[in-house]
């Protein structure tokens, strides 16, 4: 690959670019760029990448333009991300790929978005974000001349699916596969009885102490908890109380950025030191040692996950289940489910496109076709087509 034969600072166990195992649709190769940066770039580029402006990660969009949204949340991962493979050594390029493409098969109103498609969905196959993440890169974004999706190479696309780890085997949580990952693994063997590489791991937990961090944030600057609450948590509560004594005059904006950034900090730290201990301990060798070692490598001590799932728990009660977002969540839901029963009863009143796509109301066909629909949509745009479906005014 000219002009990219320097890998030897990359460790042993990190993935090579100039070994990949390529693409579903044969290309040549890029004379600027590694297949991992091609990835990344096409992600970026595609529309779903760019419709995540306006799609939910807590607070729906028209509640303020500050609080995150899955769009500036996996830019978050993908800094993390890229931070703990410099470290590491590893791909970053790849990495930050997975962390960009992550999000892109979430439905509007975050995760009420989702149950309420999976919930219209579950007589017709169900819905699941990465699955939908793995149609999008694979059949549903429409740019390139001579094949459908972004033709990943693949390394993402095993990272976009078995970021988690494995689907299949002993390793696995045993759960039925979505449909979507079957009918694509039929086509490209993605190992589904294996671990991704240890770049698509440092991007899942990338992503944990990305939202987790990022959520404190959000929800104090939201008044849906305050400070004092937060005192009470394990790692969380010191970290608060040592910024609150050294800066016992600093305003409230600044002491939570400098508590929060700080145990940002504190959670890359102990990942950093856990993960190398499991990779001293087992000696790996090989970007594939990293697939077939038996156990996941990215991860935090003991010690951390607790603090992980103290601030979990508080996160969930305080926050995710708070009366003021479980009301804008249930018209969400109710939005979804709407327009889902509409256009799976109706599918003639579909854009032209999509309707074309259909082959009669309430099949299976059908079905996925509004699933990927109304999964493609903007918080805003779903809620503009509600206005104009179920509107009684006839003037649109």
């Amino acid at each position: 690959m000219s002009g990219f034969q320097a890998f030897s600072n990359l460790a042993p166990f990190a993935s090579r670019a100039q070994t990949s195992r390529g693409r579903q649709w044969s290309e040549p190769e890029s004379a600027t760029r590694t297949p991992y940066m091609r990835d990344r770039d096409r992600i970026i580029h595609s529309g779903a990448f760019r419709r995540m402006k306006h799609k939910t990660q807590v607070f729906v969009y028209h509640e303020g333009d500050y609080y995150r949204t899955r769009l500036t949340h996996s830019l978050e991962v993908a800094q993390i991300a890229r931070s703990i493979c410099r470290v590491m050594r590893l791909d970053e390029d790849l990495a930050e790929a997975l962390a960009l493409a992550h999000d892109l098969g979430h439905a509007p109103f975050g995760h009420a978005g989702e149950d309420a498609l999976a919930s219209a969905m579950q007589p017709y196959g169900g819905f699941d974000h990465n699955a939908h993440c793995l149609r999008l890169v694979t059949k549903l974004e429409a740019r390139y001349a001579e094949f459908d999706g972004l033709n990943l190479s693949w390394e993402t696309l095993e990272g976009i699916v078995k970021h988690n780890g494995p689907l299949t085997g002993a390793q696995s949580k045993g759960e039925p596969l979505a449909e979507a990952i079957v009918e694509f693994n039929r086509e490209v063997d993605l190992r589904l009885d294996s671990f991704a590489s240890i770049e698509a791991q440092v991007a899942a937990l990338a992503d944990d102490i990305a939202y987790n961090n990022h959520d404190i944030d959000d929800g104090l600057r939201a008044g849906l908890f305050t400070v004092e609450q937060l005192l009470a948590l394990p790692l969380v509560g010191p970290m608060f109380s040592q910024m609150m004594d050294r800066y016992p005059s600093l305003e409230r904006s600044r002491l939570i950025h400098e508590s929060v950034r700080r145990l940002i900090t504190a959670m890359i730290d102990d990942a950093l030191h856990e993960t190398q201990r499991r990779i001293n301990l087992l000696k790996l060798l090989s970007a594939d040692d990293v697939r077939f070692c038996g156990q996941p490598l990215v991860g935090f001590s003991d010690e951390m996950r607790a603090n992980d799932r103290a601030l979990k728990s508080f996160l969930f009660k305080h926050m995710y289940r708070h009366f003021k977002v479980n009301r804008v969540m249930s018209k969400a839901k109710r939005v979804i489910s709407d327009l889902f029963a509409l256009f799976l009863n109706e599918p003639e009143v579909l854009p032209t496109p999509w309707a074309q796509l259909c082959d009669d109301k309430k099949t299976i066909r059908t079905a996925r076709v509004v699933s990927d629909y109304i999964a493609g949509m903007t918080d805003r745009f779903a809620l503009q087509e509600h206005r104009r479906l179920f509107s009684i005014e006839l003037d649109e």
